[in-house]
């Protein structure tokens, strides 16, 4: 089986006529939690879109599991910036979604849909509807939506980005302890350095547009994770690392 289980080779993406990505090429390995940084605008939220299968490449290929993605599938799915929750919907409708609209049978997925409520805090918000949920609630509404289909590739936009600091931190223990468990290969993609390096096994660092990467970084932090690894020498030097790979060019334009 290969390692890697999602592999982009030389893609390229413009949108009016202005290149997004440049002949990219990125490899995301089987069982492990990769993350993507990179500057705002860098493309980031591109590339979940084409793993998706939500939108193509104007050249290159996404394989996944050995085959090439050509349009979305329950084996790839994506946890968004914003909620996209079903308002009109109660949490456990929302929750049993999937497997309802593939024909699976109501009641055996209300039973499964409770049972990842429970785990996920949920319990006794079953006949609440989106706009009765705190902003928490609301993601790990989303995170049992994706995981109640057993999708293989977990993709998440900025998930968490717009929560406060302490809900954020809740969620960020969630993910962890949810990955912690059933090792679900996982492309997170976030504007947070610090956030990126708690999570990651594998963090990518991206460059400007045109985008390529520019640094392939192993974190290194034992797992499981706990927040006091926020002030190891290890979480400081992979820190130290993301920047100046992020700055890079900055410097490089200052220089010439």
């Amino acid at each position: 089986m290969n390692a890697d289980q999602v592999v982009l080779s030389g893609v390229s993406k413009s949108y009016k006529g202005k290149p997004v990505l440049g002949n990219l090429n990125l490899s995301i390995p089987r069982n492990k939690f990769t993350v993507v940084i990179g500057p705002s605008g860098c493309g980031k939220s591109t590339i979940i879109n084409l793993i998706a299968g939500y939108d193509k490449p104007d050249a290159g290929t996404i394989m996944c599991d050995g085959k090439q993605v050509e349009d979305a599938k329950w084996d790839r799915l994506v946890v968004f910036q914003e909620t996209a929750l079903f308002p009109w919907k109660t949490t456990l409708e929302n929750v049993a979604f999937g497997p309802t609209s593939q024909g699976a049978k109501k009641d055996e997925v209300a039973t499964r849909a409770r049972a990842i409520m429970e785990k996920f805090g949920l319990a006794g918000f079953e006949d609440k509807y989106p706009n009765q949920l705190s902003g928490g609630m609301q993601r790990r509404a989303e995170l049992a939506r994706a995981i109640i289909n057993t999708p293989n590739v977990m993709l998440m936009d900025e998930p968490f980005r717009g929560l406060d600091a302490m809900t954020r931190e809740l969620m960020q223990e969630y993910l962890l302890k949810l990955f912690e468990e059933n090792h679900l290969t996982t492309l997170f993609v976030t504007s947070d350095i610090e956030e990126g390096i708690y999570l990651a096994d594998t963090l990518i660092v991206l460059s400007s547009t045109p985008t390529s990467v520019r640094a392939v970084i192993d974190v290194g932090l034992p797992r499981p994770r706990n927040i006091r690894m926020l002030a190891t020498a290890r979480f400081g030097e992979v820190h130290k690392e993301v920047l100046q790979n992020l700055t890079k060019r900055e410097r490089e334009t200052t220089m010439a």
